[in-house]
């Protein structure tokens, strides 16, 4: 019995569609999901989701959230997600090393905030370049 998978952001449904397999970016860690999954509510972190539908892997950034497992539905809700084929590598790239940049300067800083949103840009970038299928 194949799991039911909702991926929903503010502006649009990402992915509405059955799968086998889904790998959250949980905020205690990777979390998977197979049919038949006790009743779950968790909170997502900014990361990779990971979803298998017809023996192919499809990965999407997500930019934290909550998701719910019950009766064999996912349900995703965050406060963005891209689907991995649809980030242009090269962009990606560029933003995650200005992030990574941004986020090592941000360390030296007695700013909390600043370090706290560096922290932030440098999640989002890094998980948008992992989606796109490059390496970190």
């Amino acid at each position: 019995m194949p799991l039911t998978v909702r991926v929903i952001a503010p502006d649009k449904t990402v992915w509405d569609s059955e799968a086998e397999e889904v790998i959250l970016p949980s905020t205690t860690g990777q979390l998977g999901i197979l049919a038949g999954h006790a009743p779950l509510l968790t909170a997502l972190d900014t990361g990779v989701m990971r979803v298998r539908s017809d023996k192919n892997w499809v990965p999407i950034a997500l930019q934290g959230g909550f998701a719910e497992v019950d009766s064999n539905e996912v349900t995703v809700l965050v406060n963005g997600a891209e689907r991995g084929e649809t980030i242009d590598q090269a962009e990606a790239r560029a933003a995650y090393t200005e992030a990574e940049a941004r986020f090592n300067k941000a360390q030296q800083s007695d700013n909390r905030q600043e370090r706290i949103q560096a922290t932030q840009a440098y999640k989002r970038a890094r998980a948008r370049l992992q989606a796109s299928g490059s390496a970190v």
